[in-house]
């Protein structure tokens, strides 16, 4: 059952959405709600489906059916809505050990110029899935594995699969809102406590909650690069591409990847057409790190000036398996930072924490009060 919060948000994204998706809007309107604190709850069937916000209703399913008519496009749930949908890839956790909130609160008082490293633990309450939770990543619910970056850029073919299958997400995918772990670190930042914060993820869902002091290692779906020229291209934009490039195009999506992407039979895939990039007709990629690239050097030399600058490292919802986040850790440990680290299950950097906690990031860091 959703909370009014979300059903108050998924219904401003609707309206949002025809307005051109003015970003200055959004934050100020989620901040309004989450302020609020909305928490009551409402059962799904105090609407009709037919009559909620397009954008609740991709929410509530995982698998989506999109089909044209007369150049529009819907979606039809084929799932009822429930708690458990959002919260389908949140690996099982112990409850809450005070004592640990206690050590944590002592870490972030003491803390001056705090560091956060976020990874795709922190989205999987926002309905994300991530790739290596244990029984509910993607590596444990399917033997698919994401597209290598050298495959995308010398194939058209998987260009066509990868594009085909991210245009059926996109729109699921980017209606995603920040949780309350979200909306908690960009508070911290309003109150000086938040140094700098630096996510792995691509899902632009710290932006939503309004954190300006932020990198994107790896970049963010929401904006898309011309591999020939450089020219960048707001998402949203080559959604609406897509759409004229394919108006009798129709798709029954199966599952739901952490990126945005849905899966898609080859026979689905094979009249699907991808445009080009309109500056000079070369090929198009989402603006983030795919598995097997690598990290601008500059933003990897950006994001150590900042970690040697922080005075603590607090590292949430990641397992740090990834070097490009990695890293970092090892630079605070030789500079002596300490480092805490919120991540359900184990990560890399374990031993090199002074703190390690086992919790849900959206139901521990609200507790936290950073002044």
């Amino acid at each position: 059952m959703p909370t009014i919060l979300q059903v108050v948000t998924a219904g401003y994204w609707e309206k949002f959405s025809i307005s051109n998706n003015r970003a200055s809007d959004r934050p100020h309107w989620l901040r309004y709600c989450h302020c609020a604190k909305l928490t009551s709850y409402a059962p799904c069937s105090s609407l009709p489906i037919s009559q909620l916000p397009i954008t609740q209703r991709m929410k509530m399913s995982f698998g989506l059916t999109f089909r044209s008519a007369k150049g529009r496009w819907i979606a039809n749930p084929s799932q009822p809505c429930s708690k458990a949908s959002v919260e389908l890839f949140v690996p099982a956790s112990p409850p809450l050990d005070p004592e640990k909130v206690k050590e944590l609160q002592r870490f972030i008082t003491l803390s001056k110029r705090l560091l956060v490293m976020t990874g795709a633990g922190i989205s999987t309450e926002s309905g994300i899935p991530d790739y290596r939770s244990e029984k509910v990543g993607l590596y444990a619910r399917t033997d698919r594995r994401p597209i290598q970056h050298g495959d995308f850029v010398r194939s058209a073919p998987i260009r066509q699969r990868y594009w085909a299958r991210n245009f059926v997400g996109w729109p699921q995918f980017s209606s995603h809102q920040p949780n309350p772990a979200h909306w908690a670190l960009s508070t911290w930042e309003k109150l000086g406590k938040l140094y700098w914060l630096v996510t792995q993820n691509v899902d632009a869902l710290h932006t939503k909650a309004g954190s300006r002091r932020l990198t994107e290692l790896h970049g963010c779906m929401h904006r898309v690069l011309c591999l020939d020229c450089g020219e960048q291209t707001p998402r949203r934009v080559l959604q609406e591409r897509f759409r004229v490039l394919n108006p009798t195009w129709s798709a029954e999506a199966h599952g739901l990847a952490p990126d945005g992407d849905v899966f898609l039979s080859e026979e689905q895939v094979r009249s699907f057409q991808v445009p080009t990039c309109v500056q000079c007709g070369g090929r198009l990629k989402p603006d983030v790190v795919f598995f097997g690239d690598t990290v601008n050097p500059d933003k990897v030399d950006f994001v150590h000036k900042r970690v040697k600058e922080a005075d603590s490292l607090l590292v949430v919802g990641s397992s740090l398996q990834v070097y490009s986040g990695y890293r970092f850790i090892l630079t605070a440990w030789e500079k002596k930072l300490p480092i805490a680290i919120l991540n359900i299950g184990p990560t890399r950097s374990d031993d090199l924490a002074c703190l390690k906690l086992n919790s849900r990031c959206g139901e521990l860091l609200p507790l936290i009060d950073p002044r």
